[in-house]
């Protein structure tokens, strides 16, 4: 992951240098859909788990058509399952590092792509009855990989020159629990979000 961070920092510094327009910094958030997918594609018949993103971006031109937008980003993932004692919901909060490449499509839409970083901050387990609920708090963090590589994919609409509309898929390439318990179940994070950016 060194090699990421170097690679990130190196593209910032080359691109602030030679920027055909402006650096330019904003806000984002959004809604994120999150739920697991194990190895072998068997996603443990879970449901898909709302929460939500935040965070800032750069946006660096290094072409006319190309711009590297490094984003750092509170993301919640995790997932909800259900049987017939109830439902199960664990969610897990990141701080999401997605290191990405803008590419212009046509007009004011462009494609994003590339690797993410994901830093573990916590995990809250809720299990929830007819009789009532139990919730815990970081019980199990420490079975969890406290660090992830992943990949990102999606578009962005300008809707003015500072206001855009984006969605995206974000895949851990990780599974959760490498250097974890062979108590907790080996799955990776996937995320659909949508929301809106904001650049100043």
């Amino acid at each position: 992951m060194k090699k990421i961070f170097i690679l990130a920092a190196g593209l910032f510094i080359a691109g602030a240098a030679n920027a055909q327009s402006p650096v330019r910094f904003g806000v984002k958030a959004g809604v994120n859909i999150a739920n697991i997918i194990k190895d072998d594609g068997d996603n443990f018949n879970t449901e898909g788990k709302t929460g939500f993103n935040a965070g800032v971006t750069a946006d660096i031109p290094l072409t006319e058509s190309v711009s590297f937008t490094p984003e750092v980003l509170f993301a919640q993932k995790g997932y909800k399952l259900t049987n017939n004692f109830g439902e199960y919901s664990q969610t897990t909060n990141f701080i999401d590092i997605p290191i990405l490449a803008s590419v212009r499509l046509a007009g004011p839409l462009d494609l994003v792509v590339g690797p993410q970083v994901s830093f573990l901050l916590s995990t809250k387990n809720k299990f929830e009855t007819g009789y009532g609920s139990v919730e815990d708090v970081n019980e199990n963090s420490d079975q969890f990989k406290k660090s992830l590589l992943g990949g990102v994919i999606g578009a962005r609409y300008g809707l003015t020159e500072n206001l855009d509309i984006h969605g995206r898929y974000a895949l851990d390439f990780q599974k959760n629990n490498e250097n974890g318990t062979t108590n907790t179940p080996e799955f990776k994070n996937q995320v659909w979000s949508f929301g809106l950016g904001y650049k100043f």
